[in-house]
């Protein structure tokens, strides 16, 4: 009874990495903002990969450890209502409006933001904000 105990486990494990490996672009970046918006920052932090890179003005980074995973995500102020997303291959252009979070204080409420996430494997390898584009929501 232990052995097949053993072997259900292995096999939900095996199940649970190829479920995330499978995951869209679309997918996971609405994993992440869900995580961030619950300022769940350990789940939207383990979303990412280890040495994914993050661009914004006047950054650009290696987030090299859980550690800095963790600390980009608790260092977003705002959460943010996904408006829309355009995915080409393994990079999902999402916009997001900008709201409070909980324990943050959201320096533009109700702003657009835009960032692009290139994915492999179900994590980000790469978060970069852009500018935010003059389209219809949807």
């Amino acid at each position: 009874m232990r052995r097949l105990a053993l072997v259900g486990v292995a096999l939900a494990l095996a199940a649970a990495g190829t479920a995330q490996a499978a995951a869209t672009p679309a997918q996971v970046v609405r994993a992440w903002s869900r995580a961030l918006n619950a300022n769940e920052n350990k789940r939207a932090a383990a979303l990412f990969a280890p040495n994914a890179r993050v661009v914004q003005p006047g950054l650009d980074v290696r987030l090299s450890s859980k550690a800095l995973r963790l600390a980009f995500n608790e260092s977003l102020p705002c959460s943010g209502r996904i408006v829309r997303i355009t995915v080409t291959g393994n990079r999902a252009l999402a916009t997001f409006v900008l709201g409070e979070r909980p324990k943050h204080r959201c320096d533009g409420p109700g702003d657009k933001a835009a960032a692009l996430f290139v994915v492999r494997n179900g994590k980000i390898v790469l978060w970069k904000q852009v500018p935010v584009r003059n389209q219809a929501t949807a």
